[in-house]
């Protein structure tokens, strides 16, 4: 009897083994069904290091969405780098900026603006708003609402284009009401978004990818490479020059 629990704890301990293994192995390789969404896409900050673009882009990788600025006069250091050599490398580039509660939504579209280059191919603006890494402080939704769109308002005139909104979970639980009408990036790791009307969706948070040394966040886009095109395009009535008046 005594050898028999032993061989059952044993056999339980394997299975138990064979089944965190699996999950970890279906975590790692997991993509979404690339008959329907064939375009992958990244999205860098600073905290990846510096990446090899070209092999990045040799990767399976269509596009990268960059960190460029939090905040009212933060500026991410990996910016400028990341955003020409990804570009130089073939990639669709965007640049994004988290959202703080702290600062006027006027001052932090003022520092995006001056920022991030205009007058030249580039993807949506991208405000990424999230409690993880936030200021303590919770707007209420009607306050969320005004400093959103003393944000999105400058910001949508700068470089021509509807900003898209990125949202976790729990602030899309927060402030569902207030970003029901915009473009969304939506987080849904290992499943596919339960709402329609989003251009991004997040699937993996600990991906790998060719030339960044860590885990990146993977992407795919609605849509095929018309609708990149598309999103990537510069504004009508856009010049090279203005890149430079921009910066």
């Amino acid at each position: 009897m005594k050898n028999r629990l032993i061989l059952w704890g044993v056999a339980s301990l394997v299975l138990a083994g064979l089944v965190v293994a699996g999950g970890v192995f279906y975590f790692r390789t997991y993509s979404p069904d690339r008959i329907r969404f064939p375009l992958r896409g990244i999205d860098v900050s600073h905290h990846q290091g510096k990446i090899d673009w070209r092999r990045v882009a040799a990767d399976d990788v269509a596009f990268a969405v960059i960190k460029a600025t939090e905040g009212g006069d933060h500026v991410d250091d990996a910016f400028a780098a990341n955003l020409r050599e990804a570009r130089a490398a073939g990639l669709a580039v965007g640049a994004y900026h988290f959202f703080t509660f702290c600062r006027p939504g006027a001052d932090q579209a003022k520092n995006f603006i001056a920022v991030v280059p205009r007058g030249e191919p580039l993807l949506p603006p991208v405000v990424d708003i999230e409690f993880g890494g936030n200021c303590p402080q919770r707007p209420t939704p009607e306050q969320l609402d005004a400093e959103l769109a003393a944000f999105l308002g400058p910001v949508e005139a700068a470089f021509g284009k509807k900003a898209i909104v990125y949202l976790t979970d729990d602030a899309a639980a927060a402030y569902a009401r207030q970003i029901a009408t915009r473009p969304l990036w939506l987080r849904s790791l290992l499943q596919e978004p339960d709402r329609d009307g989003w251009i991004y969706w997040q699937y993996h948070n600990r991906g790998r990818v060719d030339g960044i040394n860590g885990d990146v966040d993977l992407n795919v886009l609605q849509g095929g490479p018309a609708r990149l095109a598309e999103l990537f395009a510069a504004p009508p009535g856009s010049s090279p020059s203005e890149t430079l008046l921009s910066r």
